[in-house]
């Protein structure tokens, strides 16, 4: 039995991990500070159905502090970590790019420490795919140049990137840095397109669009998401010296007007569109190249989008007291 440390443990992305570890037989430890850039309830409700589990700890801890980071390493024989926390989003980022830098950079760096003191060498850290920027050639390679971000959202994961190579070259830490494309699926956060337009539309509500409708996202469905996550832990745990990055996404871009029309048809009902100018900081387009991803740990997202939009709606419905 391993024990996997899982930072943002309460949050969409961790808490379906967490789920998922614990099926499969392994202890598991969260980190989460159940902050209120979104209702603090809605992680309470994706955490409670594990609280009893004798194989589950959660820990409610800010990752900018790091004597209690340190005391959750000393107090758990830790084997693997997967690093979700961090502040999300690119226009709030713009709004506050300084906490962006305290707990994305400061608050990982303190993760990164803990695991040099305490002998923890395994690792798969959360990126993004707004590294990429706006970058022309698609789809968007490992390999392409990420120096221009234009978020303070994308900027702090570029620095995550490079930071986690600096431990990996001294301290011999086995790295693999996961690009994920816009993950959507039960769970999601309240402020993400999706949610926000299926909430919306069902309360005939107008949404709001920004552009003309058809800039792309390569949505990628929470559940391919963590099979990618549970791959690149497997990997970790078995290899030496690794540093990798690797894009998480399904390969198929999605318009803005086609993810409004898949809604559409899943709930049954029309939207009321309210046309916005396109907002500093986003991308016209993602779009992944997950060939890497495939050969190197066998990554092969098995949900179509419309699929992902149904689960996801019908999820909803059963749990929109949380969002209202």
């Amino acid at each position: 039995m391993k024990t996997y440390l899982i930072t943002g443990g309460a949050g969409f992305i961790g808490s379906h991990l967490a789920d998922r570890l614990l099926a499969e037989g392994n202890k598991v430890v969260v980190i989460d500070n159940f902050n209120n850039f979104y209702n603090p309830k809605i992680k309470e409700n994706n955490v409670k159905h594990n609280l009893n589990n004798p194989n589950y700890k959660l820990e409610r801890i800010d990752i900018r502090n790091g004597e209690e980071v340190d005391r959750v390493f000393a107090e758990n024989k830790i084997d693997n970590i997967m690093h979700l926390a961090a502040m999300a989003g690119v226009r709030p980022s713009i709004e506050n790019p300084v906490l962006y830098q305290e707990v994305n950079c400061v608050g990982s760096q303190n993760i990164l420490e803990a695991m040099k003191k305490h002998n923890v060498k395994n690792i798969v850290f959360a990126s993004s795919s707004s590294v990429y920027g706006n970058t022309k050639t698609v789809p968007f390679k490992e390999t392409d140049i990420v120096d221009f971000a234009i978020s303070p959202y994308a900027a702090t994961k570029k620095a995550n990137e490079v930071m986690t190579h600096v431990y990996h070259k001294l301290f011999g830490f086995n790295v693999i840095m996961l690009r994920f494309f816009t993950v959507y699926g039960e769970r999601q956060r309240p402020d993400l397109a999706i949610n926000k337009f299926t909430r919306l539309i069902m309360e005939d509500k107008p949404i709001p669009v920004f552009g003309d409708g058809t800039t792309s996202r390569d949505y990628t469905y929470v559940k391919d998401i963590i099979d990618g996550i549970t791959k690149s832990l497997k990997y970790v745990e078995e290899n030496e010296n690794v540093y990798e990055i690797l894009n998480l996404g399904e390969s198929e871009p999605v318009t803005l007007n086609e993810m409004i029309e898949t809604i559409e048809q899943a709930l049954g009902k029309k939207a009321i569109i309210n046309r916005m100018p396109m907002q500093p900081g986003d991308v016209n387009r993602t779009y992944a190249d997950i060939t890497k991803a495939k050969n190197l740990i066998g990554y092969n997202p098995q949900t179509s989008f419309k699929q992902g939009i149904e689960n996801f709606v019908n999820w909803y419905k059963e749990n929109k007291k949380l969002y209202i």
